[in-house]
């Protein structure tokens, strides 16, 4: 007998696939600690295949985050609380980890995309989706590489960007780092704002109607996880840093 897809209540595959993203986020988070504060020995991380877990999770997760705008309700007062998780990040790291300072990361990009679509919403729902999919596709393949100085995707360089443009600590915000800037974990709102906007006109090509099976759960573990992500994410640094210095102890 098949089971029936519920019809009301939360999009439980949603908060499931974001409680994966989480998940996946804590461990690479947790071998960069082993590896840059504790002298673990691991090419591979530092290499392709780290880089594609850190690229991969990170993709899939602002996706998400702009494939769920329309099924919030307050998308500006939820974009103030992430943007301001943020800025606690920033100043905790500042406090106590000057070493590893984080200044637009990935709490400061969520929310700013969140308070800046939820301004914006009545533009952008005048927006064709296959329109809104295109521009944004395309526009995120020449800002990709834009923290590095270059227009391009990923290594495929079509020019060089002004260096006037990368200025300040402000330029830094939108995506142009000045030399002196310094992040350990750094989205800054170009190119990122791009593929959040490419979730967003996804959620309006798919359309509601096509969404029900969404609804069903897989692993409801993950999607508890994905339910309260924003307070795991802000947690889970200190505890397992914490972690990790008590087994050192131990030892």
């Amino acid at each position: 007998m098949n089971r029936s897809i519920p019809t009301g209540g939360r999009y439980a595959l949603l908060d499931e696939l974001r409680g994966l993203c989480l998940i996946s986020m804590m461990v690479y988070h947790a071998m960069w600690d082993l590896i840059f504060l504790f002298g673990l020995s691991a090419d591979w991380f530092l290499g392709l295949p780290g880089y594609l877990w850190q690229q991969i999770t990170s993709w899939i997760f602002i996706l998400l985050s702009g494939f769920c705008v329309p099924l919030g309700h307050r998308t500006l007062r939820r974009g103030a609380e992430v943007f301001g998780a943020g800025l606690l990040v920033t100043l905790v790291t500042w406090v106590l980890m000057p070493s590893d300072l984080v200044v637009f990361g990935i709490l400061t990009f969520l929310g700013s995309a969140m308070l800046l679509t939820g301004l914006l919403r009545p533009m952008l729902d005048k927006v064709p989706a296959p329109a809104g999919l295109a521009v944004c596709g395309v526009l995120f393949f020449l800002t990709r590489d834009i923290n590095q100085g270059f227009f391009g995707f990923e290594g495929i360089t079509l020019a060089a960007v002004p260096s006037g443009w990368y200025a300040n600590f402000g330029t830094a915000f939108l995506g142009f780092p000045h030399l002196e800037f310094y992040s350990t974990d750094y989205f800054s709102l170009f190119p990122w704002l791009f593929l959040y906007w490419i979730g967003f006109f996804l959620h309006k090509a798919v359309g509601r109607k096509r969404m029900d099976t969404l609804r069903r759960s897989v692993c409801p573990p993950l999607g508890w996880a994905g339910h309260h992500s924003l307070l795991l994410y802000l947690l889970h640094q200190p505890v397992i840093y914490g972690l990790m210095m008590a087994g050192t102890l131990l030892l």
